[in-house]
């Protein structure tokens, strides 16, 4: 069996491990939503990973609504990508892109306009804005007519981002956002084409995969499913019979790697005991599955591994505090604890500042 040490193909790219790092969200853009200087330390000191992907980055100001996130539909948005992507490679790493809607989850004091979704629904609880938590407002369903244009928006973020040196793009449709509001029952009540049966609910899932790999090919593309309980509201009444046919149209496309991100009880976005569904997914999925969420030590990514479900693992908050993880989880090395204070605050603390090992052992 391999090991969490050893490469592994990922479509059109060739990673050095199987330890790759999970999308986090860290809102050290500007209110523009560009990227910043200080993005790229962050993202050079974890180049060590077999592949980055990076924070969920906005197709459209529709689509974006946290605050200090970045975006990839503007020629200053690519502009600012590309001394990433370049230290990212010029200290041996690689990085996709992750391509995000939020759907309802958008405020519009963040986005100046009602969000859109599925169905006329709301999120649970309250949003992130810049004057701090407002109630979720209620979404208008997206029209028809409509559907080109967010095809078109998915088309121009994956021309930027590989105008902006990309490896590769994610496709986000987890975590209760817009494309996963149209997969589960529970936020689609739509009686067209894009709602009802399974198969019109993950038309748009389909419909903007097929967009992407027309651009970047189906080696350079990538999805993120959840494919559990709930998730910032958003469930299903059949989750297996809902994700393991998506998983299935996935493979049959011929994506890079599908990575499904499987909470636990106390986990983040889907605080859930449904049963995993990882193992009915790989007797469908043919490429790379990766797995997060969970995974903060060796013994337990690797039991993933030799259980034959997995081919890599995504970790997230561990990469967050571990610039350097892979070679920690390598030697051993204790593992530094993040700070949930700092995890979405502008500026270095909690971001660049956390010590690499030889720092540590200097």
């Amino acid at each position: 069996m391999p090991t969490l040490f050893d490469s592994i193909t990922l479509g059109d790219v060739s990673a050095p491990n199987r330890i790759l790092m999970a999308p986090l969200t860290r809102g050290r853009a500007t209110r523009e939503h560009v990227p910043t200087p200080l993005m790229v330390d962050y993202y050079r000191q974890r180049a060590s990973a077999g592949l980055i992907i990076t924070e969920a980055t906005g197709i459209s100001q529709q689509g974006l609504g946290w605050p200090y996130a970045p975006g990839l539909w503007s020629d200053e948005q690519v502009t600012a990508w590309q001394p990433v992507t370049d230290a990212v490679h010029a200290a041996g790493g690689r990085i996709f892109a992750q391509l995000w809607h939020m759907g309802r989850q958008v405020h519009s004091s963040v986005t100046a306009e009602q969000p859109v979704s599925s169905s006329a629904t709301a999120t649970p609880g309250d949003a992130h804005t810049y004057e701090g938590k407002k109630p979720f407002e209620t979404a208008r369903p997206l029209r028809l007519d409509e559907i080109p244009g967010l095809l078109d928006d998915y088309e121009t973020a994956t021309r930027n981002a590989l105008a902006a040196g990309f490896d590769g793009v994610q496709i986000h449709a987890a975590n209760g956002y817009l494309i996963d509001q149209f997969l589960r029952d529970n936020a689609n009540f739509r009686d067209d084409i894009y709602g009802g049966s399974v198969e019109n609910r993950t038309r748009l899932l389909r419909e903007v995969t097929e967009r992407v790999i027309s651009v970047a090919g189906a080696g350079r593309t990538a999805v993120r499913l959840s494919p559990n309980g709930d998730s910032q509201g958003v469930d299903d009444s059949n989750p297996e019979g809902l994700f393991v046919p998506a998983a299935k149209l996935l493979s049959d496309l011929g994506i890079a790697f599908l990575e499904l991100r499987e909470p636990g009880p106390d986990g983040t976005f889907g605080k859930t005991d449904v049963p995993k569904l990882s193992p009915a997914i790989r007797k469908v999925f043919a490429g790379p599955l990766v797995l997060n969420s969970d995974y903060d030590s060796v013994e337990k990514a690797q039991a993933a591994l030799d259980s034959g479900v997995a081919d890599a693992i995504a970790f997230g908050r561990t990469f967050l505090a571990n610039p350097d993880l892979p070679e920690r989880l390598r030697s051993g090395a204790a593992l530094n604890p993040s700070d949930p204070a700092t995890w979405y605050s502008q500026g270095p603390e909690g971001y660049t500042d956390y010590p690499a090992l030889e720092t540590v052992e200097a």
